[in-house]
């Protein structure tokens, strides 16, 4: 019923959601959460995974092929052996 200009945007307001519950936490925070706090993190994921659900359906494209598609390219993009240094200056 929406337009994929409002589903997309609704992915981003849940995403907001989703990362308020990790603001200002230290990572050993955020990867040890409480049951209440994860329980409403999985609420958001839902959210942020429902929109795009319904985004990918209202434009026909499948997400788990797109998905696959963009490991291959990341794969092609990234190799293994120099995952480790993306970001990183190398002078030869």
């Amino acid at each position: 019923y929406h337009a994929p200009k409002n589903l997309a945007m609704s992915v981003s307001i849940e995403a907001g959601e989703l990362l308020e519950h990790f603001q200002w936490l230290t990572e050993a925070e955020s990867d040890a959460l409480t049951p209440d706090r994860r329980e409403e993190v999985a609420s958001e994921i839902a959210d942020v995974l429902l929109y795009l659900v319904q985004l990918a359906d209202r434009l026909g494209i499948d997400p788990m092929a797109a998905a696959e598609a963009k490991m291959k390219l990341n794969a092609e993009r990234f190799p293994p052996t120099t995952a480790g240094r993306i970001g990183k200056h190398e002078h030869s």
